[in-house]
């Protein structure tokens, strides 16, 4: 399904096509929002195109667990200390698989992000464009980037905002992913004690150590949270993880922390909501299952056994001693998947392609800054813009520098020089 907004002005260049990432995440809901959000240099000039990717959102959806089903997996102990924990994550990951194949049928092996780019040039062509025009955050790099080695001869300037690094395997990527998570979590911390009276300490050492001992107590002893769910370890982890992701939410983390801390669960959990895309009603819109189910086709999985999972351990935990073992279980999800994944991590170059502008966030905790310095290095034609900050992508996030530098890119071509960093 696609979606446009016309360009406001004259001098329109044609369509600008958008991807919000995930993958998972839909291409309406995101072009509705820059239809009002985005700078009006790129409203005017551009007619703004949103689509949802095969598999995602109101397009075919792929379909897994029922509501019920999701709610008791997202509370599965998703870092088991003993062999019954250790089994009951393995038979939770093995059900979603199969509840996938179920619900899905032959869709599921045919939502890769190959399949997608292909699908974005026939997009292309429908627009009546000669070259695509591109704006991806996070995943959406990586289905721009696979576009460009796909056609890089219809590239017309793509933006590539909070990338991934094709090259990496799913452990890989997974380790360094944790590490970019620990980074925010301490700037998070940093920013609370240099305010003042941060009540989870001191120091940013006393606030890692209170939170980590948070999450060891609900570990044995989860607090309530709503009519049917309690705050498990599992759900206060994505709890936190959930606004990382911008700086704008650290103060609603402030407060589910300190609250979680007086025994009261619900912040923690409505956070936690927020990461799955759960409404109110208690439904779920699919982007967890298109996620898996895409990211299941495009590599093979970063484990496939408990003994992987040991095996790698100790370096998640180097990279990430409060996420680390908690990514290091989530890579079993695709161990049992129904459909053999269809691609590889290998570096990707679009010989030929016109400049891929890559943005890159310094403090970024879901794509890591070194993933956007990996993929501009291999792009033939890569350049990189530098946003030292926090929080994940960084276009509209409130530096005027970056907006600036990708609206000139976008409307002139005018690639940014070499090192150029944004604050």
């Amino acid at each position: 399904m696609v979606i446009k907004k016309p360009a406001t002005g004259p001098n329109r260049i044609g369509s600008l096509v958008l991807n919000p990432g995930g993958p998972g995440g839909s291409g309406l809901d995101f072009a509705q929002y820059a239809a009002v959000r985005y700078p009006a240099d790129l409203r005017k000039r551009f007619d703004i195109v949103g689509f949802d990717p095969r598999g995602v959102g109101r397009s075919t959806a792929v379909g897994c667990l029922t509501d019920n089903a999701m709610d008791t997996f997202t509370q599965l102990d998703a870092t088991p200390d003993t062999p019954d924990e250790e089994q009951a994550w393995l038979d939770g990951t093995g059900a979603y698989g199969r509840a996938c194949a179920s619900k899905s049928g032959d869709l599921l092996g045919h939502v890769s992000t190959v399949d997608a780019a292909r699908d974005m040039d026939l997009l292309r062509a429908a627009l009546g464009d000669a070259k695509l025009y591109y704006l991806g955050a996070s995943y959406g790099t990586f289905l721009g980037a696979t576009y460009a080695e796909l056609y890089p001869s219809r590239v017309g300037r793509l933006v590539l905002d909070g990338a991934m690094d094709p090259s990496q395997s799913a452990v890989a990527a997974n380790k360094v992913q944790g590490g970019g998570f620990e980074t925010a979590l301490a700037a998070f911390l940093d920013n609370c004690v240099g305010g003042g009276s941060c009540s989870l300490g001191a120091t940013r050492e006393a606030g890692l150590a209170k939170i980590r001992g948070l999450l060891e107590q609900l570990d044995a002893r989860p607090l309530p949270g709503d009519a049917t769910r309690k705050v498990t370890e599992s759900i206060a982890t994505t709890g936190i993880l959930s606004p990382l992701y911008s700086k704008d939410q650290w103060p609603d983390l402030r407060q589910a922390l300190e609250a979680a801390l007086r025994g009261d669960g619900q912040p923690l959990l409505e956070l936690n909501d927020q990461y799955y895309e759960r409404g109110p009603d208690g439904k779920y819109n699919n982007l967890m299952a298109a996620n898996a189910a895409v990211n299941c086709l495009d590599a093979p999985p970063a484990a496939t056994s408990r003994e992987d999972v040991e095996r790698e351990l100790p370096g998640y935990l180097a990279d990430s001693p409060t996420f680390g073992r908690n990514l290091a279980w989530a890579g079993l999800t695709c161990a049992s998947w129904p459909v053999p994944p269809t691609g590889r991590p290998h570096p990707i170059r679009a010989e030929g392609a016109a400049p891929i502008l890559v943005v890159g966030t310094t403090r970024d905790p879901a794509t890591p800054y070194a993933w956007a310095q990996s993929l501009a290095g291999q792009l033939a034609s890569g350049a990189l813009l530098t946003y030292d900050g926090d929080g994940h992508t960084a276009f509209g996030r409130g530096s005027d520098c970056v907006d600036r530098t990708v609206v000139d890119y976008l409307t002139q071509g005018t690639v940014p020089t070499k090192g150029k960093t944004c604050r």
